[in-house]
């Protein structure tokens, strides 16, 4: 499951590769997680990304799903689906045996917002496509607008700026209930990544010097 932006990364290799593979550890797990990259008691004990993750389709997760609907209510107090899952995760391993991994937050494969605002050693690596990444996700940032801003200058966005905030009906017209198969790659998948610099201090696929910083006191990625 994916929460937007999400974009596979350096060679494009399918994460499912890794999560259908039935020879490595992972293949047991009902559920696989990225880390969140904060230990703070609010998603204690597992530190899940809600972000991206994946889901075997089974007994254990079908009721943990349905479970999460039926939470609803915390959703709507705590303002957070995370906080919520990551307290059913605990409950249903321990209650109906659900395997969950939850992968440390060093980890290459699945970086997140915790790498791009804190190890910017690692990130030099990802830009340069050293690194045997799956996927990076946008998290750790306080708005969308950033997370676009931030993977535009990573070199990792693909969306025309006709398709952002606008609806289908929009792009389409009057075309929008009569159209084929993917009907918005044409007018809104980019071939190229769309590059631009906005903030000196955070990672960059190309040096963004002269652009200011978005921190106090940021220095400067490259």
């Amino acid at each position: 499951l994916i929460d937007p932006p999400f974009l596979p990364f350096c060679n494009y290799i399918s994460p499912m590769t890794f999560f259908h593979n039935e020879t490595s550890d992972a293949f047991k797990f009902d559920v696989i997680f990225q880390h969140d990259g904060s230990n703070s008691v609010r998603y204690a004990p597992y530190s899940a990304n809600s972000g991206f993750y994946y889901v075997r389709a089974n007994k254990k997760t079908q009721y943990l799903f349905t479970s999460l609907l039926y939470h609803s209510d915390l959703i709507l107090t705590w303002d957070s689906h995370q906080q919520a899952l990551v307290q059913l995760l605990a409950e249903h391993s321990s209650l109906f045996g659900l395997n969950v991994k939850v992968y440390n937050r060093d980890t290459s494969m699945f970086p997140g917002g915790w790498q791009f605002h804190r190890k910017h050693s690692f990130m030099k690596e990802l830009v340069k496509g050293k690194t045997d990444s799956y996927i990076f996700h946008m998290s750790w940032t306080e708005n969308k607008d950033n997370k676009l801003l931030f993977l535009r200058q990573l070199g990792e966005w693909y969306v025309n700026d006709a398709c952002v905030g606008t609806t289908v009906h929009e792009i389409l017209g009057g075309e929008s209930s009569s159209v084929g198969v993917a009907p918005l790659v044409e007018p809104c998948c980019a071939i190229e990544p769309l590059f631009s610099c906005h903030y000196r201090d955070k990672p960059s696929k190309l040096p963004c010097k002269t652009s200011p910083p978005i921190d106090t006191n940021g220095k400067s990625f490259w």
